[in-house]
């Protein structure tokens, strides 16, 4: 069977639209603006599934030294977010939760940014934008009561952005229970 120069376009056509990103097909905005999904790599071939569900939990205990910086952590989750979106990842298969808990100085992130300001002297919660970008795009955020207490911050200081839990290992082990996978 012979085909013509217009069926090769045709199908030369449909193969390059079928194997770009579904970002770059719709042209829909990435969930979290400001933030870049990872670079395309030619050939790659595992890619996020459509349909897949995607239950992630990332587990949030260390961080930044210094109370100025963004917790390293949180652009890396804007970066999945959009990765996923990106390659077509509907928005009810994204499901992901950020767990804080530890004692270290970085779980003051987890603060208000005025109950921040009065622990830091006058210096804002670097963390609450991303925090409250990351939750506009349907990303779950809670934080281990245990260490609340231990870092002397009451549930009236946490961000309202984040769900206050019991404890973290409870927290945890339910949502590997539940099908999360656990992103140290």
């Amino acid at each position: 069977m012979k085909l013509t120069t217009f069926g090769v376009a045709v199908i030369l056509m449909l193969t390059c639209a079928s194997v770009g990103p579904i970002e770059a097909q719709t042209g829909q905005a990435l969930p979290v603006p400001g933030h870049e999904a990872v670079w395309d790599v030619p050939g790659a071939h595992q890619l996020p599934d459509p349909n897949t569900e995607y239950k992630v939990v990332f587990s949030v205990a260390q961080g930044a030294q210094d109370p100025t910086d963004v917790n390293p952590m949180l652009p890396v989750i804007a970066r999945y977010l959009n990765t996923l979106a990106k390659y077509g990842v509907p928005s009810e298969h994204r499901h992901l939760v950020v767990m804080f808990h530890q004692r270290t100085a970085d779980f003051d992130i987890v603060m208000t940014n005025d109950a921040y300001r009065d622990r830091y002297e006058g210096q804002d919660n670097p963390n609450v934008a991303l925090i409250r970008k990351l939750t506009e795009a349907g990303v779950e955020f809670r934080v281990c009561g245990q260490g609340l207490i231990a870092r002397e911050i009451d549930a009236a200081q946490v961000n309202p952005d984040i769900q206050v839990d019991l404890w973290a290992m409870t927290s945890m082990i339910d949502l590997q229970l539940d099908g999360y996978v656990k992103i140290p």
